[in-house]
């Protein structure tokens, strides 16, 4: 299990990951745009899938509102492009193989399935200011009903 580092009000630490369509993602390159980074356990799950499309669905609605979206999970690129591809997501999508996205969020957490323990990502997502400052965090999310809080919390902190 790991620790966060990220703290809310505070800046979140640079980083460099690589995502779908040969994209590099910098958080420094993100400055002056709001950014939402949403952890999932799998690609090409149920859970996953639903999460995705919802973002997909309110990606639009995002963008009018400055921000950025990614999704991160530790799955490999390819596995990401077809992901991607299949659900039409207009988002990039970030493998995070090496989990360091993972351990800097805090997002690794020992789980059960099916009556197993298993290490995974407990679906979470953030919420980063212009300014690269964490400005949000949602942990141990429920699906249904999520992206819309979050757009939600975007709108909020934009009114003031």
């Amino acid at each position: 299990m790991t620790e966060s580092v990220v703290e809310l009000g505070k800046a979140v630490p640079d980083f460099e990951a690589a995502a779908t369509g040969g994209e590099t993602v910098r958080l420094s390159d993100l400055r002056g745009k709001y950014v939402i980074i949403y952890f999932y356990p799998k690609d090409h799950t149920p859970g996953c899938t639903q999460e995705g499309r919802d973002f997909r669905d309110h990606y639009r609605e995002f963008q009018s509102l400055g921000a950025e979206v990614f999704g991160v999970s530790r799955d490999s690129l390819k596995t990401h492009q077809n992901f991607k591809a299949k659900q039409g997501f207009p988002f990039e999508l970030i493998s995070d193989k090496e989990e360091t996205l993972c351990r800097l969020f805090g997002v690794l957490k020992q789980k059960k399935m099916f009556g197993r323990d298993v290490y995974g990502i407990e679906r979470s997502t953030f919420l980063v200011d212009p300014a690269g400052k964490l400005a949000a965090e949602w942990r141990k999310v429920k699906v249904k009903g999520h992206v819309e809080e979050v757009l939600s919390k975007l709108r909020a902190l934009q009114a003031g």
